[in-house]
């Protein structure tokens, strides 16, 4: 069978653009809203603080969102980054799966607005 497709190289070629364009197809066809979530919904909190070092971000924007966000209903593990170079602090608060992200985005959002009159001026706006 391998010395048909090599003494013919043109039919080789041309079923394998039908077998491209074949598979192109039926990917699109795929039934995706059928398939489970695999990644539990993540709530990024992003806050600037400019001019600030890591550790002043830490004291200053990220312990009293994070202490506002701890007890968030659903929620599995929360961490932040504080970086330096561009002043920002990022908090991200993983939820549980079986959750619904708009929900949980709304109660991520509440208690964000809690810690927003905790932290300094510069940072709110």
């Amino acid at each position: 069978m391998s010395k048909f497709f090599i003494g013919r190289p043109i039919i080789a070629m041309v079923i394998s653009i039908i077998l491209v364009l074949v598979g192109t197809l039926t990917i699109l066809s795929l039934p995706v809203a059928q398939f489970p979530s695999i990644a539990p919904p993540e709530i990024q909190i992003l806050a600037t603080y400019v001019g600030a070092d890591a550790q002043t971000l830490e004291q200053a924007v990220a312990t009293p969102i994070e202490q506002q966000m701890n007890g968030v209903d659903n929620m599995n593990y929360m961490y932040s980054l504080n970086a330096t170079a561009n002043s920002i602090t990022t908090l991200i608060v993983n939820f549980d799966q079986k959750t619904d992200p708009n929900s949980d985005y709304i109660l991520a959002q509440s208690r964000e607005t809690q810690a927003a009159s905790q932290l300094p001026v510069d940072v709110t706006n």
